[in-house]
């Protein structure tokens, strides 16, 4: 197996079809989208480096939170009928501050199999229960297929979950891509956030099973910040930040119910996270199950446009 440094070697390099629009991707490590570039212009945000991914886990860049999304409240959790107890020791463990476990167990992974790269696609695949360390944290066998296209004015993420054993499989994946607006000051971005629906956090930042309707008008970010659930979106879901003449958004196609949306304080990115299920999902009676001989389905954009 090659080691991690010569997998982050291994970047898949895509190019629309009229070449405004450019991004990488690290298969082995993570499937991770690490770069979306228009006209030579970085649109990602980097809060660490691909070695810190590779290593911890911790996201950065466009990566895919699996097998569930954001935090749950305890290492312990019964979910289709069967109990597990997360090693908060494993490596592939990620802990919030209030060490919670965050963000699933596949970051940084080297164990997806690339299927097929060409000049706008790149199709990646894992076979989930085949990996020890992923199947103790999580015992429902299933694969998970990534394709992302790309063409002059969108980066679309396609992601699809199969069960390969005789039982349901919980759907709680999602994606946490950070943007940025090159060469405009955080506190002039404009944001779009078509939410109608809050979800009410305690200091945990879990769920209180209290949601409150929400209108965020259009506005500057400005000096605010964001570390917000959401279970109501408007229609259709077209999250935005824009400034200086370059406008990003991402759009949720298919599959995403929920969103969490993040801008911490003095950071020069922002994050519309796609969310299959909510915050603790497997707590929750909103939370999904696919049945064998089904697949789940859930695409997102990611687009740019400038005047």
């Amino acid at each position: 197996m090659a080691s991690r440094a010569e997998a982050a070697a291994e970047t898949a390099e895509l190019r629309s079809p009229g070449g405004s629009l450019e991004a990488t991707f690290v298969p082995r490590i993570g499937m991770l989208g690490w770069s979306l570039r228009h006209d030579g212009e970085e649109l990602l945000g980097h809060p660490v480096t691909l070695d810190r991914y590779a290593a911890t886990g911790e996201p950065t860049g466009i990566p895919v939170l699996h097998p569930w999304a954001n935090r749950l409240a305890s290492p312990e959790f019964e979910v289709a009928g069967r109990r597990v107890r997360l090693d908060m020791n494993a490596p592939n463990v990620l802990k919030d501050p209030n060490g919670l476990p965050m963000h699933g167990l596949v970051g940084g992974s080297p164990n997806w199999e690339l299927l097929e790269v060409k000049p706008t696609r790149i199709r990646a695949w894992l076979d989930y229960a085949a990996w020890p360390e992923l199947a103790r944290g999580f015992p429902f066998p299933h694969s998970l297929e990534i394709t992302a296209d790309l063409s002059d004015k969108r980066l679309e993420i396609a992601t699809e979950l199969t069960p390969t054993g005789d039982g349901p499989v919980p759907v709680a994946f999602g994606f946490h891509p950070y943007l940025q607006v090159p060469g405009v000051d955080r506190e002039s971005w404009w944001l779009e956030l078509p939410v109608t629906s809050c979800m009410e956090l305690d200091e945990r930042s879990l769920p209180t099973g209290r949601s409150k309707p929400v209108r965020i008008p259009p506005a500057p970010l400005g000096e605010r910040s964001f570390d917000d659930a959401f279970d109501g979106l408007a229609v259709p879901p077209e999250f935005a930040v824009s400034g200086g003449g370059c406008r990003l958004h991402v759009l949720f196609l298919e599959g995403y119910r929920f969103a969490q949306v993040y801008a911490p304080p003095d950071s020069h990115c922002i994050s519309f996270e796609p969310m299959t299920a909510p915050v603790n999902p497997f707590e929750s009676d909103r939370t999904r199950l696919v049945e064998p001989g089904a697949r789940y389905r859930a695409r997102f954009e990611i687009g740019v446009t400038k005047h």
